[in-house]
């Protein structure tokens, strides 16, 4: 009886295997899509990681970019700025003197780094929008520009148009 009992299931397992497979190989061809998690940090007075749900709180902003084709899209986001706030970045009325030789280093998940003054990103100083994006034409950005990225409108390179961003952290230059 015992016997039996194991044939069975044996060939029970090695039926129910084949389906098993085949379930993996469909789902192992999707693309999931972790939690993103961005580190605000360096010279604030509150750096905290930035996840999906606080980045959802910030007001969302839209901004027209043309990409390396020339093709135009609509990358919707936060405004730095508003996170660098949050973060107790100096901005604003303090922002002067001795701290305009702050800067703002992007990093991505592979090490490529870009730097911002953060005079560029400061609105008393600039009409230009820099956003940490999370969408692009209204969707998920492509998996491979990650679950966020740096687009700054108007600017001629895209070179500083970060993908995969996984840090942001302010700096002083060093003279």
């Amino acid at each position: 009886m015992e016997k039996n009992l194991f044939t069975f299931l044996f060939i029970l397992g090695l039926m129910g295997f084949p389906c098993l497979t085949r379930a993996q190989s469909i789902t192992g061809t999707q693309t999931i899509r972790k939690a993103a998690l961005v580190r605000i940090g360096g010279e604030v007075t509150q750096p905290f990681t930035l996840n999906d749900v606080e980045f959802n709180a910030f007001k969302k902003t839209s901004v027209h970019r043309k990409d390396k084709d020339g093709n135009n899209h609509i990358y919707s986001g936060a405004v730095l700025s508003d996170i660098l706030l949050k973060a107790g970045a100096t901005l604003g009325k303090d922002l002067k003197g001795g701290n305009l030789n702050k800067c703002l280093l992007v990093e991505a998940i592979d090490g490529y780094q870009v730097v911002f003054a953060l005079a560029e990103l400061d609105q008393a100083f600039t009409d230009r929008i820099i956003i940490l994006a999370n969408e692009m034409d209204g969707k998920p950005l492509p998996v491979a520009d990650g679950q966020f990225r740096i687009i700054v409108q108007d600017e001629k390179k895209p070179a500083r148009c970060i993908k995969q961003v996984v840090g942001m952290y302010v700096k002083s230059n060093v003279r």
